[in-house]
């Protein structure tokens, strides 16, 4: 969509404007609603830019606004002359549904209004809540190509129980920085990570409770093969590749610690 919108503006001599909400809009509508957001507003805004100038603008501000209210402001304090609009999306406080009701408010307002047509990858329709949907049961192959980049979380260092160490795979434990980012389902991970200290490298990931062990809370753990640096506190940012193995029990640290090595070996594959 982002890739139309550049080629819009460069056919007509336009500047690609990209208009969102700083914050979930149902955050306004409902007090105790946590969102369960694929990107932060930061993380948006990274992606966006690439693309053009980005506007945040607050949700509730805009809630009482009529379409053409809407647009008239568009138009008013942003020079907006051509809209593109997702094919299912909808705003205004009249809820009108259908592309030619906001096509005849623009005419109006002196807007152009363009619908994209459905996003799919192959067989699959492109959402949010198939992309959600992915991450939820592991799937993170799907997740990234209906993403077209990998689903990503980022988080500080922190101490954890010092387990992974005393068997000799050590662990950075990470605690993430948005609690409404969607944590993938528990498992086993292969994934890419960088820190001030390097670049990306190849590292598996652990998220859950660790049943062998028995932590009482879910943990989020990333071990770097012949890494042995100080991590703690450091910023991680963490890309995820694919799903390794469902998280499970093991009857002896000895077991835990063949198993690990073996989703060490499955982490830098790279011909699956």
């Amino acid at each position: 969509m982002f890739e139309h919108l550049q080629s819009i503006a460069f056919e007509r001599g336009l500047k690609p404007l990209i208009v969102t909400f700083g914050e979930h809009p149902r955050t306004a509508l409902q007090a105790d609603y946590v969102p369960r957001l694929l990107t932060t507003p930061d993380e948006r805004k990274e992606l966006l830019l690439q693309y053009g100038e980005v506007l945040f603008l607050p949700f509730a501000d805009i809630q009482p606004l009529t379409a053409a209210e809407f647009m008239a402001r568009l138009r008013e304090e942003y020079q907006v002359s051509v809209l593109l609009m997702g094919y299912d999306h909808r705003f205004g406080s009249d809820c009108l549904k259908h592309p030619h009701e906001y096509r005849h408010v623009g005419e109006q307002c002196g807007i152009e209004v363009l619908t994209m047509g459905e996003f799919t990858e192959g067989e699959w329709h492109v959402s949010s809540t198939e992309i959600r949907s992915a991450l939820e049961t592991g799937n993170i192959v799907m997740a990234n190509e209906l993403l077209g980049r990998s689903y990503s979380l980022s988080g500080t260092v922190v101490h954890g129980n010092g387990i992974g160490r005393s068997i000799g795979f050590p662990t950075a434990n990470i605690q993430p920085d948005s609690a409404e980012k969607i944590i993938p389902k528990t498992g086993v991970y292969a994934v890419q990570v960088r820190t001030q200290q390097f670049d990306w490298k190849h590292a598996m990931l652990n998220i859950g409770t660790n049943p062998t062990i028995g932590n009482s809370h879910q943990t989020i753990e990333v071990h770097i093969p012949a890494y042995e640096g100080d991590l703690y506190g450091e910023h991680m940012d963490i890309r995820f590749t694919r799903f390794i193995r469902e998280e499970k029990h093991f009857d002896s640290l000895s077991d835990l610690r063949e198993q690990i090595a073996m989703d060490v070996g499955s982490s830098l594959r790279q011909d699956v």
